[in-house]
């Protein structure tokens, strides 16, 4: 099953600096035991477009989707058997301190599992 896990920044929680090193070697481990198949981290929210296309006329307008304090500062895509493997995963994520880290299991097409 893959799963997307975001990371969720949350300007609000004062967890102290992040350990960059101990996040990289997190992800290291995840990446040698097969389970993170890609992570990335995304530029800020004040660097992002979002764009709709309404009655034929494609309106742009600088900033994230959703009026929000927090924000998606990266990713990971996940291969496990189930969520609740994810969720123990994500328990050991050093960010998940920091913010949040939401789970959302893709949506497989053409009935594909």
């Amino acid at each position: 099953m893959e799963i997307m896990m975001f990371v969720v920044a949350d300007p609000d929680v004062d967890a102290g600096e992040v350990d960059q090193e101990a996040v990289a070697e997190w992800d290291r481990t995840m990446a040698e035991q097969g389970v993170v198949k890609r992570a990335m981290r995304l530029r800020p929210a004040d660097e992002a477009v979002t764009v709709r296309v309404r009655g034929g006329e494609t309106i742009v307008t600088d900033g994230p989707f959703t009026e929000s304090k927090e924000w998606i500062a990266g990713y990971d895509v996940l291969e496990v058997p189930d969520l609740e493997t994810a969720v123990e995963i994500a328990k050991g994520d050093l960010l998940a301190r920091h913010g949040a880290l939401e789970l959302r299991p893709f949506w497989t097409l053409h009935g594909e599992e």
